[in-house]
């Protein structure tokens, strides 16, 4: 009459770390780059003259829980290539590449569009829109690269628990 099932999801602790971590990583950059940053684009705050100030203080804010993720994802996958035998080679580069993408976003691009935003004079408009274009490219590069990396490592890191699952069968 009662049936036990031994379907059990056994995952390790680092590999629920990175996928908890990468799923929230993902939703949190979709978020905000999907959902506020246009909505303050189109309510018309960037042209607002504190805009540079407000849009610096959420990215620096956001900047630095993105580091903190890109850290608890590359131990989680370094921890894992240690403990496991078939683990791919290319997840440690793609986590790799996630840490270097938050330091430049973190260090180098939004300082930069902060400084430059905060600059404006009547005289250096033109030279400014070019370099915030620049870096407003550099920046949106990333992203996709970010976002690209994580669905990429995440989709391994749930393959590999599907994987796992199925042989334990």
């Amino acid at each position: 009459m009662n049936t036990i099932s031994n379907l059990q999801i056994k995952r390790s602790t680092w590999q629920t770390a990175v996928i908890l971590t990468l799923g929230f990583w993902l939703s949190s950059s979709m978020l905000l780059d999907w959902v506020i940053m246009p909505s303050l684009y189109f309510s018309g705050m960037m042209n607002e003259s504190g805009f540079a100030a407000a849009g610096y203080t959420i990215f620096w804010n956001f900047n630095r829980l993105e580091l903190l993720l890109a850290a608890i994802a590359f131990t989680s996958v370094m921890a894992m290539s240690k403990t496991r035998s078939n683990w791919r080679l290319d997840n440690i580069f793609l986590s790799c590449l996630l840490l270097t993408v938050a330091l430049l976003d973190t260090y180098l691009l939004a300082p930069q569009m902060c400084a430059l935003g905060s600059n404006l004079t009547l005289f250096t408009a033109n030279a400014i829109d070019k370099t915030m274009s620049l870096l407003h490219s550099s920046y949106f590069i990333l992203e996709t690269l970010k976002l690209l990396a994580a669905g990429v490592l995440l989709h391994h890191c749930w393959q590999q628990s599907d994987m796992k699952n199925e042989y334990s069968q």
